[in-house]
Order: C-alpha cells, then structure tokens, then sequence
C-alpha cells in the first residue's frame, strides 16, 4: 500500500536515520517503537506528506487516502462538537445538499415530457444511488457512536467546542479522522487525552473496523492490544519485527543475543588464524598453509552485532522531612463552577505512604480536585493538608509551559537555587540532556524530551508528597519504567491521575474513581479496580450507580478489603447513607433489587454491544461492495446490486434497533 526506500533525514551533523526501507500492508497494525526523540514523530509526518526527508523514496498510490493525528494541532473554536465532526462528511453533505436542490427542482418543473427534465431525472437517480452507496441515510448515526465512543454525552453534541479543553477537542479531530475511514491511520500518542474506558473503545475500533494503522504510543496495554507488528526505531535504523510489542521484547533479546556469540566465535576464530599466521609467517614449510588462512581470512565476512541504545534516564528522588501522618483529609469537599457541580460530598484520608491513583473520564474532576489540594482554586468543605507537608507537582500541560525560546540548561538554570546551582550538568546527564545535547533549544525537542525536562523541575527542592498529573504523557517505555521504580522507592506519599493501566499496575495500593459527581475508593491495584468496575453481578463489593449532584452517597471506603460503605451522605456528618440505585430513587434499596437491577443493565449493555458489533459488520461489507460495484466490470452484476440493497435494507433496520437499545439503557442507568 505504502512503499518506502532508502529514507533518509538530517537534521544535523548526525542523521537521525538512514537507509530505511520498510512496506505498509493492508490490514497491517504496526507499533512504531523507540526511545524519545528517535524519529518516531518524524516518520509519520513524512508518511503523511508534511515533512520532506533528506533522501529516498515514499510511494503512495493516488486512491489511497491517509489520516494523520498529531501529538499537538491546532483546532478551530468557531463551531459545535455536531458541527465540527460532520466536517468529517463533507463529500457526503455536499452531495446531499445537491440532491436536495434537484429534488426541490424536479417538483417545480412541469416540462415532464423534455429532454432536460429526463435528464435531470437520471442524474438524480445516479447521484441518490451514489449517495446511499457512501452511506448518506446513516452517517449522523455512526457520528453518534464515535462521539459517544470517545466518552461525550449527548447534552455535549450542541456545546460550542470553545467550552472543551484542549484533550476533549483532539478527541473530536480524532472522531473526524476515524469518521473519514482512510485506507491508513497514523496516530501520535492517540491515548494521551483519553480515559480509560475511551482507550478501550478505541482499541475495540481499530481492531474491528480500521485498515491500516501505524501507531505510537507509550501505552504497552493499548499496544499490545492493538497491532500485530512493531517496527523499532533503533540508533539510525528500523528493524521490523512481525509480531506485537511484548513478543517483539523478547525476539529483540534473543536476536541480540545470537548475533553475540556467533559475533564471538567469529573473533575467536579470526584472532586464532591471525596467530598462526604470524606463528608461522617465516618458516618455508608452512608457506601453503600461511597463504590458505590469509586467503580464508580475506574472505570473512564480518557478523555486525545491532548496535543497543543502552541509554536511560536515571530518576531518584531526593530526601526530605517526615510528614505527619494523613497529608491530605477531605472533609465534606464540594466544587461548583457556576449551576453545575464538579463534586460534592468528597470525604477520604490519604496515609503517610501510601501511593493512590485517581482515574475516571475526563472532565470529571480529577484535575479539579488535585488543583483544590494544592490551593490554587476555592472550594467548599473542610481540606486540610497535613503537618511539614512538602508538594511537588507536575501539571498535565507542565511540558507546554516551558519557554521555547530558551536552551535546556538556561531552563533548569532559571530554577535552581543554592547548591543544586552546581549540579546542574550532572542533572541534565540522568536525564539524557548530557553535553551539547543541553545546548538545545527547547522548541527543537519531542514531546518526551519536554516532558523529561520537566520532570526535572520536581528534583530541584525535597518533598514528601508527589502529585503527578497525567506524568508518562509523551514519555517513552524505558523512561515511565524508570519513572514507576523512582515512584516505588520514593518515602513519601503520591497522587498519581492516570489512565495508563500499565504503568499504575503495581504501583499504587487505591484507586479513587471519579465519576457522576463524587469520589468513591477502591481498595486494591488498577486490575483490581477494573475487574470490579467491569462486573456483571454486584458481589461483596458495592459499586453504586450514579446519584443526583448534591444528594446521596459520594465516597466508599474499604473495610478489610471486602466491603465498601458510603460516607458523608450529610455534610458535617460521617454517617453512612443508603446507597441510591437511580433517579429520583433514594433511600434504602434492598440487595437483591440491586442485584436485579444491575442484571438489566448488563444484559442491556450487552444487546447494544451486539448490535454495534452486527452493525460494523454490515458496514464493512457495505464498504467492499462499494468498491466492487464502482468496477466497471460489476456495473450489471445484479447479484452484488441485489446484495447491497438486501444488507442496506438490514443495517438501516440494525440501526434504529441500536437507537431503541441506547435508548432502554440510558433509561436503566438513571
């Protein structure tokens, strides 16, 4: 599909890769891996056209249409989610646009009997068939699914997208690129500004219904879920590996591991013939012999040994002052901006220690309430940060907040104080800013190169409780690795909001889920929360449904580990309050019709995810037919024709069937 041949690119003295040659396939889903500032970026804006390479080759047939995400992009702010995303139709709205004034145009001509009228008659019937073959009745509906897939609600699709964050608006460039269905996908980091159950439904997409796909992504679950080959930009060259990315670990170590000893025992044997050469160089009676192995010797062929980048960022974090013991209590904490509120009811207490992680979609207040902890926005309730707490934070947008005008060593200089003044140079090298490499400016950097810079600004001055927002966006495998062990090895206490499954495994000891309006705690790692939050029967661990903001239960805590209770139902009270099931439903529900309840609804949820999956098939097939049928050769093969209108007919049906089932399911979650 896309063919490339000895791509070269120079940005300096020193190449950043050289004689690349690699084929994208059809249905290929490929993992381009590498450490930060490798080239990974740079490839996919030469696959895309945007970047020029210093020499080689990038064959792209003419109807092979591309897709391209970037990391960051400007977006417009002068439209509605709606009306940005159907941007994504354009070819199909114009068409239908034109279908209209033909329409409106054959109702007020009376010329029946013309030639003009008969001729407008078969232009109509040509485009309509054209337009239904594009999927012209149904594209509001597969908009619908995609914006709801990637966690927007359908009160969100009139809101203008001036009123979005930057991460909710690169959701809705995701949604339009997703929508156009291009013959190849190239994502940059994709998951970086979505939440855990949008990843999911966005590895559940390009596994049912995308073609090709080139990724990169820090995200080893998403990955490995995702694609079936890895391509790994390695020390000026790409190795190409069939596999996915954990088998590729693996194959990566034993190829290397071959290559040495058989690297090895060619040295060995080289370095014997050269000492009988020289051993026995000037006797004449072993003249035939000498010239035969100086013959041999000629004639090898060197084994090169893949050259490992062994480079990695060394991350510890310094001493400090023993905290008292809760660094954070949250009594009764409520955000409003304006009519809506954020959360209401948060009661929890964070132990001197302990290393917690708050997840849940975006806009659910994570962030929200990491910026109530440090000071920076007012709130309601009782907050209190414990005693001689020290707080290090690092911002979700720390990266972008960095001068770019400014080299990296100007930038930590700026910031260090006292002694650390002196330590600069051994800084910057942990971290791979060593040498010259610190004379770069910071607008020349990846995305993970910002992002490691900024992470030095937590090493400048000693803390005891660590709040990471959103900390591995941009940063490379090796690098969060390195990252997780400092966390683990760190005294003090950490909050850490993310969405990388991987990388809070292990790490962390409770989840504080956010979502509808309050906080609720989950005692146990991320897996364990996961398996909770995906479960069809409730068990002896409570997951309560969404109440009505500002009534109700906002905050469980765990009691050995079993039994979740819900706190603070009364503000200035620590009394337990019943569970609410719905809407309007308040007040004590038996368990059993919890139970019953939450049966419906994963029987529910499980008709609409059939439904979607009957849909992508028919689809699909819609797609394939589409393209035969624009053959010439298959213009009168009534056979396709009859099969199109037979599967259109169903997935028209199979479409409002998803609506009526959307429809129940919303109705059992209120």
């Amino acid at each position: 599909m896309i063919s490339i041949e000895g791509l070269k690119v120079e940005f300096g003295v020193k190449p950043l890769f050289t004689d690349v040659s690699f084929v994208i396939n059809p249905n290929d889903r490929i993992a381009l891996v590498g450490k930060n500032g490798a080239g990974k970026s740079t490839m996919l804006k030469i696959l895309c056209g945007l970047q020029k390479p210093t020499a080689g080759t990038v064959s792209i047939p003419n109807d092979c249409t591309i897709g391209y995400l970037p990391q960051v992009m400007k977006i417009s702010d002068d439209t509605t989610v709606r009306e940005e995303t159907k941007k994504a139709f354009a070819d199909t709205t114009k068409l239908q646009e034109r279908l209209e004034k033909m329409q409106q145009e054959m109702a007020e001509r009376t010329d029946y009997e013309s030639d003009s009228y008969a001729k407008l008659i078969e232009t109509f019937t040509q485009e309509h068939e054209r337009f239904m073959m594009m999927g012209g009745e149904n594209y509001e509906a597969e908009m619908e699914r995609t914006l709801t897939g990637l966690g927007f609600t359908r009160e969100d699709f009139d809101r203008p997208t001036k009123e979005f964050s930057g991460g909710w608006r690169m959701r809705i460039e995701l949604a339009k690129i997703l929508l156009r269905h291009p013959n190849v996908l190239l994502l940059d980091e994709p998951t970086n500004h979505l939440d855990i159950e949008s990843i999911q439904w966005l590895e559940q997409f390009l596994q049912q219904s995308a073609k090709a796909v080139v990724l990169v992504s820090h995200d080893r679950a998403f990955i490995n879920n995702v694609t079936n080959r890895t391509l790994e930009i390695t020390c000026g060259h790409v190795e190409d590996y069939r596999v996915k990315y954990d088998e590729y670990v693996v194959l990566r170590k034993e190829r290397r591991e071959q290559q040495l000893r058989a690297y090895e025992n060619q040295q060995k044997e080289i370095a014997d013939t050269k000492a009988f050469i020289e051993r026995f160089r000037y006797q004449a009676t072993k003249a035939v012999q000498v010239q035969q192995r100086i013959r041999q010797l000629e004639k090898i062929v060197p084994i090169e040994v893949d050259e490992v980048d062994n480079s990695a960022m060394h991350l510890k974090f310094p001493p400090c002052l023993r905290s008292g013991d809760y660094p954070v209590i949250c009594d009764d904490v409520r955000k409003d901006y304006g009519s809506h509120t954020v959360f209401d009811h948060v009661t929890f207490t964070i132990k001197r220690g302990e290393k917690v992680a708050f997840v849940g979609k975006n806009g659910e207040g994570k962030s929200t309430l990491v910026k109530c902890i440090m000071g920076e926005i007012p709130y309601t309730g009782k907050l209190k940060i414990g005693h001689n707490v020290q707080i290090g934070y690092f911002a979700q947008n720390q990266a972008q907040l960095l001068d770019e005008n400014k080299t990296i060593y100007q930038t930590i200089d700026d910031v260090a104080t006292g002694e650390m003044r002196l330590k600069i140079n051994d800084l910057l090298g942990a971290f791979m800013f060593g040498g010259e490499t610190s004379e770069k400016y910071v607008k020349v950097l990846s995305g993970g190169e910002r992002s490691r810079l900024a992470m030095i600004r937590l090493l400048l001055e000693p803390v005891n409780l660590l709040i990471l927002d959103e900390p591995t966006n941009h940063l490379d495998m090796p690098s969060k690795d390195v990252l997780k062990e400092a966390i683990k090895a760190f005294d003090g206490t950490a909050i850490i909001v993310s969405h990388d499954r991987e990388f809070l495994d292990g790490l962390v000891s409770k989840v504080y889920e956010f979502g509808g309006g309050r906080v609720v705690e989950h005692l146990g790692g991320i897996y364990d929360y996961l398996r909770k939050h995906n479960a069809e029967t409730i068990e002896e661990s409570l997951t309560p449904n969404p109440s009505p903001k500002g009534k109700g239960s906002k905050m469980s805590q765990g009691s050995e580990g079993k039994k979740e209770t819900v706190a603070a139902g009364q503000k200035g009270k620590g009394q337990p309050t019943p569970l609410s099931v719905g809407e309007g439903q308040c007040g004590e529900v038996s368990y059993e019709d919890r139970k019953a309840l939450r049966k419906k609804i994963s029987k529910a949820e499980k008709a609409v995810k059939e439904s979607e999956k009957k849909i992508a098939t028919m689809e699909a097939r819609i797609q394939e037919l589409d393209k035969l049928l624009m053959d010439p050769k298959n213009a009168s093969n009534m056979e396709l024709v009859t099969e199109y209108t037979s599967v259109k007919t169903a997935l028209d049906a199979e479409n409002d069937h998803w609506f009526e089932l959307s429809a129940q399911l919303e109705e059992l979650k209120q």
